[in-house]
């Protein structure tokens, strides 16, 4: 098993997206690169803890490789705002690859060319590769949020714009 961490805005929505392929053997939602140990929600989203909301991704790299999942990464957000994600603003809600080995940073800095490339954006790619440190757990009643609350989740990602980007940039 390895692993891999994602900042995506609210890492509500960026659970399902990496939940239901093989390979893939737990996405657990929490907090990653600030300066406070043990963050709680509230410390995170006041934004003076330093952390994102992170999603950390268990995988059989085997099976699903680490590549696959960058695509599925860049497809959950915009790459090109540095202010947050949709209708989450502030540093916690940034877009950041936290990279575990050298391979990884190796992999996300080709992908991340890859897609400056592409021409699919008019503006820069700003989300960062950073160095993967301590993962806290976000509370349990943030895990799986889009199972145990589906009408909540499904309303909240309908406000956020997220699905109309995602329409308009990949489908």
């Amino acid at each position: 098993m390895e692993k891999a961490t994602f900042a995506g805005g609210c890492f509500w929505c960026m659970v399902k997206p990496f939940d239901s392929w093989d390979g893939i053997h737990k996405v657990t939602s929490g907090y990653m690169g600030g300066h406070v140990e043990n963050p709680t929600y509230e410390d995170v989203k006041k934004g003076t803890s330093g952390h994102l909301e992170v999603v950390e991704i268990q995988y059989d790299p085997s099976i699903f490789p680490y590549n696959e999942l960058l695509q599925i990464f860049w497809q959950q957000i915009d790459p090109t705002d540095a202010g947050g994600q949709f209708q989450d603003r502030g540093e916690s809600y940034q877009s950041a690859i936290f990279v575990h080995s050298e391979e990884q940073r190796k992999t996300a800095e080709q992908s991340k060319e890859q897609l400056a490339a592409s021409g699919k954006f008019s503006k820069p790619i700003v989300t960062e590769i950073r160095e993967a440190k301590t993962f806290y757990e976000a509370e349990d009643y943030h895990q799986d949020f889009y199972k145990k609350s589906p009408d909540h989740y499904k309303e909240d990602r309908a406000q956020s714009g997220r699905d109309e980007f995602i329409q308009s940039h990949w489908k």
